[in-house]
């Protein structure tokens, strides 16, 4: 064996990706890893990778691993030449507005989101119409263009600290695009939707499946259960659970308490990369796949890598420009 990739597989076995790879797999995974941080060092480039990829994405070849919050301020301190955005359209758009000098790159076509496409720049000045003088505070799963027509961008690390931030000013707000995170968000302010908080009718094709009567159900079967659940899951299932928030929130839960199990409502790729940073702390299934993140592969990164040409990510100036106040507005209340 060439002893470069027996390094490598070595590095992936102490990382734990070998509990994750099938038997021979793991050689299989550690020739692509090897080829494309190779070809990431010859390239200058940076490979951000959000929370919901696999593991062999964020532990393999991940350089800034995190939630959107993260790796959105991630990729203003870059100094690489390029980015690699393992994650979706309006993330590597994101960076894009925020790197306007720099090339960005996003490995799949098929990686979109239900969120971002729930509504356009037209609805949002449609919104502005209806209800004149409301700032729109609009959450970062959306595209650029929406985001040029708002007044402020949240994450879910950090939307209910903007949001208190927002309300010492207006008495009432537009949140977009995500339903069932602006209700969550009203409930924990002591807000009432239609009246302090206008919403928008979308949501995540992950959270939104999920099932609130499974969690008695479980909580009966793993006693001394902490359940934790994404902000962007339905009001009636978060009303059951002991901790919403985004994924850098709960994953810093995880860590600092000592639960018999873990219960993560969320996409199930959090969950894996939990499991192997806390390997000894035990984790119940209850996650789903979402189809635009697994549209990115080790393969396609490569693919990617070899002839990026394809699949560079543009943003208009005149759009960029304006987005960029709308995110850099966050990263002040958010401070």
């Amino acid at each position: 064996m060439d002893p470069s990739l027996n390094t490598e597989i070595k590095r992936l076995m102490a990382l734990g990706l070998h509990l994750r790879c099938a038997e021979g797999g793991l050689a299989e995974t550690a020739a692509l890893t090897l080829e494309i941080n190779r070809l990431k060092k010859e390239r200058r480039a940076v490979i951000c990778a959000h929370v919901y990829q696999t593991p062999d994405i964020t532990l393999g070849i991940g350089d800034l691993v995190g939630d959107s919050y993260k790796l959105a301020d991630g990729c203003r301190k870059t100094g690489a030449d390029t980015i690699v955005f393992c994650g979706v359209n309006f993330m590597a758009e994101t960076a894009k507005i925020l790197n306007p000098s720099k090339k960005v790159y996003v490995p799949s076509a098929k990686a979109g989101c239900s969120l971002s496409e729930a509504i356009n720049a037209a609805d949002v000045i449609k919104l502005r119409s209806a209800y004149p003088g409301l700032p729109v505070i609009t959450y970062i799963n959306t595209s650029a263009e929406v985001k040029a027509e708002s007044d402020c961008i949240v994450t879910s690390a950090n939307a209910e600290k903007v949001l208190r931030r927002m309300y010492e000013k207006h008495d009432k707000v537009i949140f977009i695009p995500d339903r069932y995170m602006g209700a969550n968000l009203a409930a924990a302010l002591g807000k009432t939707p239609g009246r302090d908080i206008i919403l928008w009718n979308g949501a995540c094709v992950v959270h939104e499946k999920f099932d609130a009567s499974l969690i008695k159900i479980y909580r009966k079967k793993y006693p001394g259960l902490a359940v934790l659940a994404h902000a962007e899951c339905p009001p009636e299932l978060i009303a059951e659970v002991d901790f919403m928030g985004g994924t850098g929130d709960m994953m810093r839960y995880i860590e600092n308490t000592g639960a018999a199990a873990y219960l993560l409502v969320t996409e199930c790729g959090f969950g894996e990369l939990a499991k192997l940073r806390f390997p000894q702390k035990n984790f119940i299934a209850m996650c789903r796949l979402c189809p635009y993140m697994k549209s990115v592969t080790l393969g396609s990164v490569l693919a990617l890598l070899k002839d990026p040409s394809p699949a560079e990510v543009m943003v208009p100036p005149a759009i960029a420009g304006r987005a960029k106040k709308a995110i850099e507005k966050m990263f002040e209340l958010a401070a």
